[in-house]
């Protein structure tokens, strides 16, 4: 629908659920571009409007629920809107081990003796006490 001034007209959404879940959604795809680009400003800023959207949403479904029930199509929006953000989460976790893994091999954590020393091939000195067992 037009006005005289040819401006399109905004139609509010049917379900009041809508606008919450739409917020949820866009963040969650901001979220990934952010990941994607390694913008870590970006991941920071993104996530936190996620996590504002995300409470704001809960709330809002869960006193739909309360009044009678959600509709279908959007309890399953919500449903695949969560299984994103537990995989964006995944993803996170696996690449915060692998960094730490990372790290672990370039500056090895200090022994008992408060030194670790390197061998001739590159794998730490560990013939002194508190060196590993050979069975």
């Amino acid at each position: 629908m037009k006005t005289s001034t040819d401006q399109p007209i905004s139609v509010p959404p049917a379900d009041p659920l809508e606008l919450p879940l739409r917020a949820v959604e866009q963040q969650l795809a901001a979220l990934g571009q952010a990941l994607q680009s390694q913008d870590n400003a970006a991941v920071e800023r993104a996530a936190a409007e996620l996590h504002a959207a995300l409470a704001v949403a809960v709330d809002h479904f869960s006193q739909a629920a309360r009044r009678g029930g959600v509709p279908s199509a959007l309890r399953h929006r919500l449903a695949l809107a969560s299984a994103q953000v537990a995989a964006q989460r995944e993803a996170l976790a696996r690449a915060t081990a692998s960094l730490d893994r990372a790290i672990d091999v370039l500056m090895p954590r200090l022994g008992g003796n408060g030194a670790a020393m390197y061998s001739a091939i590159g794998g730490t000195d560990r013939s002194g006490p508190g060196g590993s067992l050979v069975a």
